[in-house]
């Protein structure tokens, strides 16, 4: 499949569930020569922020949907969001235009995750496939296929400067700052031609490029 998207002839989308908590993985931090470091800490009682997104990350057109809240996503959230946000119907969940045909197939790789199992999905199968929307299951605990789980870790980590929130909605302007950067890179990237068709997926590359920043600026302040 990945071939297939590579050459423009399917669309690819990879979703997952991903949540952020008040104050987000510490890797390391800075204090004065003999001074404690001390790091501010939220508990997450209330306040998470979870978000569901599709990652399409090769053929010409690479772009990152993404929904997020402070309430956990079930079934009918997730099929509307496949629905709607990845597979683009303006029509009502399950109301397919008489006469629809999708120019590409729609292929969106997910886990089994029982809300990606649930009554609702499987209720609607037949209305997805006659929209051209193809649901792709992973084998069980196969994250490492599933190529949106690099970008939430990178977000995580690396895109999300403040690393503690005290309330729900700063939490989620944060996390949606970061993802609209996300969209807005992948966007820069529809609007160019300077990736040749053979690069095997951009996403790759934006990690790549991020990742020597890193390094660029740990061997800086090591020298200095």
């Amino acid at each position: 499949m990945k071939e297939e998207a590579r050459a423009n002839l399917i669309e690819l989308h990879y979703l997952d569930e991903s949540g952020f908590a008040p104050t987000l993985p510490q890797g390391y931090t800075w204090a004065r020569e003999g001074v404690r470091a001390i790091v501010p800490y939220e508990a997450p009682e209330g306040r998470r922020v979870n978000v569901i997104g599709s990652l399409a990350p090769y053929g010409a057109n690479p772009r990152l949907e993404y929904a997020s809240r402070t309430t956990s996503f079930k079934g009918q959230d997730v099929l509307e969001f496949i629905w709607r946000q990845v597979g683009g119907m303006s029509t009502a969940v399950g109301d397919v235009p008489e006469g629809f045909e999708r120019a590409k197939r729609c292929v969106v790789v997910l886990d089994n995750y029982s809300p990606h199992h649930g009554k609702e999905i499987k209720g609607q199968m037949s209305a997805l496939e006659a929209a051209g929307i193809e649901l792709f299951y992973l084998p069980p605990y196969s994250p490492e296929l599933n190529m949106i789980e690099p970008m939430w870790r990178h977000i995580k980590h690396e895109e999300m400067p403040v690393r503690s929130h005290s309330t729900a909605d700063e939490l989620k302007e944060a996390v949606d700052t970061a993802l609209d950067k996300r969209v807005a890179a992948l966007h820069a990237l529809r609007t160019t031609e300077a990736v040749a068709p053979a690069v095997p997926s951009v996403f790759a590359l934006m990690l790549t490029v991020d990742h020597t920043h890193a390094l660029i600026a740990n061997c800086l302040s090591e020298a200095a």
